[in-house]
């Protein structure tokens, strides 16, 4: 036994020897695959080992290029897609309960009578109120395939015994223009959450319903957009651009020059145009921004964005999980890359964002010290634009540190905030419908009482966040702002959140303020 091992020791190193000039690196990984099944002392579990090589070598790549098994693929892949198969409604997690805000409009819920303010305390017989189930679990029992039925017990208020519903599955709609309104009577906002296969057709109806109420000039709101599908931001600039305009091009080492043009003059090229980013737009949106800016078509406002700038191919695998392996980069039509500088295995690449905000970047505009090889000139008007990743906007926004306080934070931390919207709503939604019958009604007219904030004080001792006076006189402003932005939301929709809110944002007064100056707009755009 012991002359068996030892000579299959010494056969295994004469074919490493006689293999050391030929072997090719890929194949070593599969030699050593074979070596560990076939050898290892126990058993192994091979699926697990051939994931965990994958992840460690697409992590000495770069930081995008990333493998998902097939449910990690799925739960990725279904935001950009624009539907699932679900029942229809938008909820949350209140005190432990699945509280129904919205329904979405025509959807299998809606249709079936569920209603706002509704709690759903079971679902397909398993009880899911005060057993602190995670989101994801509710969202499977929730979810399914279209046309199966999801069978609910929900508790309504003024109702004694719970309802039963069988709600059938359908196709549900996820949209990513989050707002869409007429910010003044002649300056539309529009907001993208997202880049996806939906996001050019609900931008293009926004703009023509806009275009309805008097829009002659817009706000994009890009803040905190992570991108997603290049196609839609290229399609987007399209209806900015004129066309030929070059909107971006890729290229790669083993990839062709690739350039993305517009293919017909685009139905807004007049009037202002004003892009608000901060340093959580990335990717598409980067594109966006980058293609308006250097096209001279319009003014960007906000802070330095993220800086990805890689593009990324899939590689699906037959049994439903994908590698994502960056093959170019993106270049704005200036030549700028967008792609910030990464070197591989880089465990502080994505904490960036953090050093950014110690070296002072999110608070003044002189922190950021960009060399002259960095420079690169507007298509039309020649202005100077820097690269060394994201995309420099053209007026900059610090970040506002003046309503924080601790307090605050604690607030929201601990949900008492929104539960306290939540619950006063319940409470009050007839009353408030009749109120207020219109958005516009209630964005105008409401506010929040002091009787409602020292009732939110005393929530908040409740929860355990001790009151301080001076840190909420601090803060006090936005806390109103935000309770009734809350309300807004679950009394109207989405839209009626930024409504609100954006009275708030330095960067949305900002760029309110330029595209409302054609003077102050036109130097921006011709120094």
């Amino acid at each position: 036994m012991k002359r068996t091992a030892i000579t299959l020791i010494l056969t295994l190193c004469t074919l490493c020897v006689s293999l050391a000039v030929s072997f090719p690196p890929m194949k070593k990984l599969n030699y050593a695959g074979q070596i560990i099944e076939g050898y290892y002392v126990d058993s192994v579990d091979g699926e697990a080992i051939a994931e965990s090589a994958i992840i460690a070598m697409l992590k000495k790549l770069d930081p995008h290029s990333t493998y998902t098994n097939a449910e990690e693929t799925r739960e990725l892949t279904e935001p950009l897609q624009g539907n699932f198969s679900g029942i229809g409604i938008q909820f949350n997690m209140l005190t432990d309960t699945l509280y129904v805000i919205q329904t979405v409009a025509g959807g299998p819920s809606e249709k079936v009578g569920i209603l706002p303010g509704d709690r759903i305390i079971y679902a397909q017989d398993s009880l899911i109120a005060g057993v602190k189930k995670k989101n994801s679990e509710i969202m499977k029992l929730l979810r399914g395939p279209k046309g199966s039925t999801a069978r609910v017990r929900v508790m309504r208020k003024g109702v004694t015994d719970l309802i039963d519903f069988n709600i059938v599955r359908d196709d549900i709609p996820i949209y990513s223009v989050d707002a869409a309104y007429m910010a003044t009577p002649e300056v539309g906002y529009i907001r993208i959450s997202r880049f996806a296969e939906s996001t050019a057709k609900e931008v293009s109806q926004a703009l023509k319903r806009l275009k309805k109420e008097g829009m002659k000039n817009l706000i994009i709101d890009l803040e905190d957009n992570g991108g997603g599908y290049l196609n839609a931001a290229t399609d987007i600039a399209d209806m900015f651009l004129r066309r030929g305009d070059l909107v971006v091009f890729t290229k790669g080492d083993k990839s062709r020059l690739s350039q993305y043009t517009t293919t017909s003059n685009g139905k807004y090229t007049d009037g202002r145009l004003v892009v608000m980013v901060n340093q959580y737009s990335a990717s598409a949106s980067e594109i966006l921004a980058g293609a308006v800016q250097d096209q001279d078509r319009g003014v960007i406002v906000g802070r330095r964005s993220f800086g990805k700038g890689l593009v990324q191919r899939p590689f699906p695998f037959p049994d439903g999980s994908m590698i994502r392996l960056t093959v170019a980069r993106y270049y704005t039509p200036s030549g700028r890359c967008i792609q910030k500088p990464y070197s591989a295995d880089d465990d502080d690449y994505y904490s960036d964002i953090i050093e950014r905000y110690r070296h002072g970047e999110f608070s003044s505009a002189d922190s950021v010290h960009l060399p002259d090889s960095l420079r690169y000139y507007t298509v039309r008007n020649m202005r100077p634009v820097y690269g060394g990743g994201g995309i420099m906007p053209d007026r900059f926004v610090p970040i506002d540190t003046t309503f924080y306080s601790d307090y605050y934070r604690d607030l929201v931390a601990k949900g008492t905030v929104y539960k306290f919207a939540t619950s006063y709503i319940d409470q009050n939604r007839n009353a408030l419908k009749k109120q207020f019958p219109t958005e516009t009604s209630f964005v105008r007219d409401f506010s929040v009482s002091d009787e409602m904030i020292e009732q939110l004080k005393k929530a908040g001792q409740a929860d355990g966040v001790e009151l301080n006076e001076e840190q909420f006189a601090v803060s006090e402003p936005t806390i109103r702002r935000v309770i009734k932005a809350l309300i807004g939301r679950d009394l109207f929709e989405q839209s009626t959140y930024f409504r609100i809110s954006n009275d708030g944002n330095p960067v949305y007064r900002e760029a309110l303020q330029i595209i409302s100056d054609p003077e102050a707009y036109n130097r921006l755009l011709n120094p």
